[in-house]
């Protein structure tokens, strides 16, 4: 109460402020008469916002005063740019810069690493990167993860970008895909090239322990990465260990990597997954809770989906998957170990996160992404469809399509409840994260159906769960897309409308944003944001992209440019 009570001072002083000191100025834009939702999670005022090149110069009464560019915002909501704390757009960006699916939700900030990043890669990880490419090509010239993401910007964005560095990236580059703990010479190594992606900006540690070969890394190994990325301030986020039957022990992992290192973490996607687990999610929450009140920053974001969406490897055993992709598949074509996976597969899974086995059944998992052109006829038909055209079983379906593929076959699962989806949105501490790239309905992208989270998140929260299901006042809405994110990665001058940030800002209709992409039909535009700044450039005017790319690297804390 006190934070917001200082917020709505501070905008009140604005107000009286600039209309009385700046009459004489002149800005490049000025966004009059909108209802400024600041980000604070104040309430919101009616006022003009003037931006004068890539920083807001004033918020208030500024009539008469000349601008370059005059933008009438009556009846809309202006806010700061919202930040989206999970993209997977590390290659959508590379295929097509313009990120159209989030600009036209107003996403201004991609936020990468969960787990992977770009960088730091060796010439084993990029011949690697280059065979496993699928829809998208490019040749991975960069070594760090600052080198790709100045990539990024070299080749032109509409959004910024900024990235954690990921512990199964950091891992494969010393361990490679060998399911064992890292020599003490191997884990040094591990925690300096954290410290250099922290010098060159990172975030902090990204980790996805249900996946091979970051389900390897032990307790102590991501203990160790993350505390050399606290030493400047880095946090730690996290797809935890199991979002199934061992939900609140994986909970208990992160919160006790938080308290034994002091730095920040953060659940991605929080859920508990699976209907025999749903009833976790109250007991969940209470743990965070905890943890927050004994002084550790814990933090969450979620998408606004009952399914999730990852691969057909999440549907089987890490063991048969050390080695790598080539060694998985190679696996997977013995008869013997395909009769042990298939029995794995089947039975109560031991150790170990079986997301097939989560769902209620083959019906709801749908495969939505293939690379061999012969099985695309199947994208968007779920898992029980294909079966029975193959007159497989659902798991030998499963088997036969990664090798058939080549690939670990793009799927969504259908794990959780609509009723703790909104629970875990009311806590106070949760963001919003698309786990999706960031594309457009055409070219290589048409090659595959992502899940529709790609192009409704952020609408959907703010049509569906904010204006109709109510379970939170809009100001408290964007705040959980702009100050909270930006305060939890602790990164400077954004999340805010406030004179001096950059201008990243967002223009909308609260009254009739909404999403449209269905499982069914997924490149569909979410509608409703009319006008998007980045850096104070233009990037969407009247609901249509203009083509700019001022998208910047957002450095994390521990960047040394900030020394100078």
């Amino acid at each position: 109460m006190l934070r917001r009570t200082i917020f709505s001072a501070l905008a009140a002083f604005s107000l009286t402020a600039c209309a009385a000191t700046q009459s004489a100025e002149r800005y490049d834009v000025i966004i009059a008469g909108g209802t400024v939702y600041n980000g604070s999670g104040s309430a919101p005022f009616v006022a003009d916002v003037a931006i004068r090149g890539d920083r807001i110069a004033a918020i208030g009464n500024l009539a008469g005063v000349p601008a370059a560019q005059r933008i009438d915002a009556h009846g809309m909501a202006v806010s700061p740019g919202f930040i989206n704390m999970l993209s997977w757009s590390t290659e959508s960006l590379i295929e097509d810069g313009h990120s159209q699916s989030d600009i036209r939700q107003g996403v201004t900030l991609e936020v990468m690493g969960e787990g992977e990043s770009m960088g730091p890669i060796n010439d084993t990880m990029r011949a690697e990167m280059i065979r496993q490419q699928s829809y998208i090509h490019y040749d991975p010239t960069w070594t760090t993860l600052a080198e790709y993401l100045d990539y990024l910007v070299t080749q032109g964005i509409s959004t910024n970008v900024a990235s954690y560095v990921g512990a199964t990236t950091i891992r494969v580059h010393e361990v490679g895909y060998a399911d064992r703990p890292p020599t003490p010479e191997e884990l040094a190594r591990m925690q300096e090239l954290v410290r250099q992606a922290m010098r060159d900006g990172a975030l902090g540690v990204g980790s996805s322990l249900i996946y091979a070969p970051a389900f390897y890394a032990h307790t102590d190994e991501l203990t160790a990465l993350v505390a050399a990325a606290h030493e400047y301030n880095g946090g730690y986020i996290s797809h935890i260990r199991s979002e199934g039957d061992h939900y609140l022990e994986a909970l208990d992992e992160l919160i006790t990597i938080a308290r034994t290192t002091g730095a920040r973490a953060q659940v991605y996607h929080l859920k508990p997954a699976g209907e025999a687990n749903w009833h976790l999610s109250e007991a969940g929450l209470a743990r965070l809770d905890a943890a927050r009140a004994e002084g550790l920053d814990i933090t969450a974001d979620v998408y606004t989906y009952v399914a999730g969406a990852t691969g057909l490897d999440a549907a089987m055993p890490p063991w048969v998957q050390e080695g790598g992709h080539d060694a998985w598949v190679a696996r997977l074509r013995d008869p013997a170990i395909r009769a042990r996976v298939l029995a794995e597969m089947r039975a109560p899974p031991q150790g170990w996160e079986n997301l097939y086995r989560l769902t209620r059944g083959p019906q709801d998992v749908i495969l939505i992404g293939f690379r061999n052109p012969a099985l695309r006829q199947y994208t968007g038909q779920t898992l029980a469809q294909v079966a029975a055209a193959r007159h497989t079983s659902p798991e030998d379906t499963i088997i036969d399509l990664v090798i058939e593929d080549n690939s670990r076959v793009d799927t969504a699962y259908v794990l959780m409840s609509e009723e703790n989806l909104e629970r875990n949105l009311r806590w106070p501490y949760t963001m919003l994260g698309s786990d999706a790239g960031s594309m457009a309905p055409e070219g290589a992208f048409l090659q595959f159906n992502p899940h529709p989270r790609a192009y409704g998140n952020v609408a959907r929260f703010l049509g569906r769960y904010v204006r109709e299901r109510r379970v939170m006042p809009l100001e408290e809405a964007i705040r959980r897309l702009t100050s909270l994110p930006a305060q939890s990665i602790a990164i400077r001058e954004r999340g805010l409308l406030q004179a001096g940030y950059y201008a990243d800002v967002v223009v909308f209709d609260p009254a009739t944003i909404s999403d449209h992409a269905t499982f069914a039909e997924p490149h569909a535009y979410s509608t409703g944001v009319r006008d998007v700044f980045v850096n104070g450039v233009q990037v969407l005017r009247d609901g249509e992209h203009t083509g700019a790319t001022p998208g910047q690297v957002v450095r994390g804390p521990g960047w040394t440019g900030w020394n100078h």
